[in-house]
């Protein structure tokens, strides 16, 4: 047999009256495809075990067993577990924290449950970015919290200068004991998009524009009396939006004592939002995951191919000279 590797020899099993057909192997075949990748690319593409089976039997006539796609797309589980557990940057400029949601059946009840994806997202000082790490949990809270930053600073992470969040639960006190002298920024455009769901359809545009003017503002004082504003035009319309930029305020105001170049860089999240795209379309075809294992591997799987396609930060050029100054003891373009 040829193949990428190389040439090689295969003993084929052999009986009497000839009726042994290979199946992996057809007869007077002298060349055989790299299987296992492009079992994983299948896979990686949202496909179900049924859809790999189908497409290898149609395209190629080749018959290969549930177990068989099991057992290689397993072998990336060791890949998830170097993965998680490699060395990362000592400073990383930025991190937005997200989540999402899957479906996961547990094992012992059989019940499928709703668990959460938590996605740590780091922009590394080239305006790279990458995945740090991949948590799957039932529950979120400060200690659930407090073990991340702990596994993060173990794997390397000695600064964040800023992390960027999104209302999830007990994130912002669990940063600053792990990494006091963070930076915690809310998401401005999540917390824009929350304060959408308040008003009417037909209010939204008028809605958004009157918070630009929040966000908008170059002091935090300014953005204050521009929320007051907005509270005495559309508080009795939609009383909840300034109540809840009111609530996340003291992650906000953050905002206001950075430049324009850090604001452009920190308020978009197209970055996540990306790479939560790109993992959500993997999934949405496929069922509930039978464990976190096979959750897990799907989502890496993923991840791994976003990267591949990843790019600069968008604005990082201007914004990482602003950087250097507003952080100039904690951060170097240089990495030193």
């Amino acid at each position: 047999m040829k193949g990428e590797d190389g040439a090689f020899e295969i003993e084929v099993p052999r009986d009497r009256d000839g009726s042994f057909e290979p199946k992996l192997i057809a007869k007077g075949q002298t060349r055989i495809d790299d299987l296992d990748d492009k079992i994983i690319a299948m896979y990686a593409r949202g496909m179900s075990m049924r859809d790999i089976r189908g497409h290898r039997e149609e395209l190629c006539g080749l018959e290969v067993s549930p177990d068989l796609i099991s057992r290689v797309t397993d072998a990336v589980l060791d890949e998830v577990r170097e993965w998680r557990s490699r060395a990362l940057d000592a400073v990383y400029p930025i991190v937005i924290f997200d989540a999402l949601r899957v479906k996961i059946r547990d094992k012992d009840s059989r019940i499928v449950k709703n668990e959460a994806v938590y996605l740590a997202l780091g922009v590394t000082g080239d305006g790279q970015r990458a995945v740090l790490g991949l948590w799957i949990a039932a529950n979120e809270g400060a200690r659930f919290w407090l073990a991340v930053m702990t596994e993060l600073r173990n794997r390397g992470v000695q600064d964040i200068l800023i992390a960027v969040v999104d209302g999830l639960k007990g994130l912002p006190e669990a940063i600053n004991p792990a990494f006091p002298e963070t930076t915690v920024q809310t998401c401005i455009v999540h917390l824009v998009r929350h304060s959408l769901n308040f008003c009417s359809w037909k209010d939204r545009k008028a809605v958004a524009a009157r918070l630009r003017e929040v966000y908008g503002a170059e002091t935090a004082e300014a953005a204050r009396d521009a929320l007051e504003a907005f509270d005495e035009a559309w508080g009795n319309q939609c009383p909840s939006i300034a109540q809840a930029w009111r609530r996340a305020w003291q992650e906000v105001i953050p905002f206001f004592a950075f430049s324009p170049e850090i604001r452009r860089v920190i308020h978009t999240t197209n970055a996540v939002e990306s790479l939560s795209r790109v993992i959500r379309k993997s999934i949405k075809a496929r069922g509930p995951f039978p464990s976190e294992d096979a959750a897990e591997k799907l989502i890496y799987l993923a991840i791994r191919g976003h990267e591949k396609t990843s790019r600069t930060v968008r604005g990082w050029l201007a914004a990482v000279n602003q950087f250097a100054i507003t952080f100039e003891d904690r951060f170097s373009p240089l990495g030193g």
